[in-house]
């Protein structure tokens, strides 16, 4: 067991989440393109 605080565990804490956030973004942007884009072709054919 450490008595110390050891900076790293914050440090590939705040990368995870950072990576995760971004990941996740991308992710939503990409499906809400997409349904636009349905929706875009949809009306078009009306």
């Amino acid at each position: 067991m450490r008595e110390a605080l050891d900076q790293w565990d914050f440090v590939l804490a705040a990368y995870a989440l950072g990576v995760g956030g971004t990941l996740a973004t991308a992710i939503w942007s990409w499906l809400a393109m997409t349904r636009a884009e349905a929706r875009r072709d949809r009306s078009r054919e009306k």
